[in-house]
């Protein structure tokens, strides 16, 4: 088996993820617990071991479910999950990174997750009503207590990732990055290098468009977080973004690969210490992504793929306009 290094933890992955959001919310239909938590196992006995999980996603079913399926291989998995959130009487209110709620949100999450230590936690979003340096001093203190090991960002913008990283040092940063987003190359990911952080892709199929299985006629149930987006939403991005879709996946076919498996072998490709996290709800699209750790192109396969990817630029934002507000602070 290949593994990464997160950053300059300890924490030793498989270099594809598991992204456990969609079992729960975001992408319907979601599979009823026994299924989801059959799948989990099974994602195991193939040999993954890196799985993502928040108390925010289905407001805490998805780490009950997280919890419950590695309990039998608690010390065979790392697992990540997320604070940052005000979430009360089962409706989420909003951000709220204050110290007190960290430490409310970790005695929660350990609970579900049924360990007495979390691999890595990520501060969710950034909360612009508590400085940095005091959510990195509250989790300095749970690493201290070792009920977490190493901890990290998702959607920070490299100021702040520079002054939590001072405080205690950051094993990781997830942001969405893919083949139709590419914004982190941009500040983000010279930053990570410059600072030994590890970078954790969300999206990297650039939720499933990059599969090449969603048609421009495609339409997204309310409860779809698709339907909020306008690359997905608008019809004129939807039908101008199936260029590069079908560009990827006839450039995928010629090479008897699945698209996911060129989508993601680009993003590893980019540097060797990106670990994506692709979701999915079965085992057989688990091992497409699981095998893109495996795929070896050539040079010229490479420059041909980032010749596809200059002609044919992406249209419409990645995010709805208030999602957009909560990222890159």
């Amino acid at each position: 088996m290949k593994f990464r290094m997160l950053g300059n933890s300890d924490l030793k992955v498989f270099p594809v993820g598991l992204g456990c959001m969609g079992l729960s919310q975001s992408y319907p239909p979601f599979p009823d617990k026994k299924e989801a938590v059959s799948f989990l196992q099974e994602a195991v006995e193939t040999g993954e071991n890196f799985f993502d999980t928040s108390e925010l996603y289905g407001l805490y079913a998805n780490e009950e479910l997280v919890g419950k399926a590695l309990k039998p291989y608690r010390d065979r998995v790392v697992i990540a999950t997320k604070f940052g959130w005000n979430i009360l009487n089962g409706v989420c209110r909003g951000l709220d990174s204050r110290p007190e709620t960290i430490r409310k949100a970790v005695e929660g999450s350990l609970k579900r997750l049924h360990t007495d230590y979390i691999d890595l936690y990520y501060q969710h979003r950034v909360d612009p009503q508590v400085a940095i340096e005091e959510v990195a001093g509250a989790v300095q203190k749970l690493m201290e207590e070792g009920k977490v090991l190493a901890w990290g960002l998702s959607e920070a913008g490299v100021q702040t990732i520079r002054r939590a990283h001072t405080i205690q040092p950051l094993a990781a940063v997830q942001s969405e990055y893919s083949m139709w987003y590419r914004e982190p190359e941009k500040e983000l990911i010279p930053v990570l290098e410059e600072l030994g952080i590890g970078f954790v892709p969300f999206s990297p199929l650039g939720k499933g468009f990059l599969t090449g299985t969603i048609k421009k006629d495609a339409v997204f149930a309310e409860n779809d977080v698709r339907h909020s987006i306008p690359r997905f939403n608008n019809q004129e991005n939807l039908t101008a973004n199936q260029e590069l879709a079908e560009a990827v996946k006839q450039f995928a076919a010629e090479r008897e690969l699945a698209p996911s498996q060129i989508a993601l072998a680009w993003l590893l490709h980019q540097k060797d210490w990106i670990v994506p996290i692709p979701g999915t709800k079965t085992v057989s699209r688990l091992q497409e992504n699981m095998s893109a750790a495996y795929v070896e192109l050539k040079e010229k396969d490479w420059n041909i793929l980032d010749g596809i990817l200059q002609r044919f630029p992406v249209a419409g934002n990645r995010y709805s306009e208030s999602m957009m507000q909560m990222v890159g602070r």
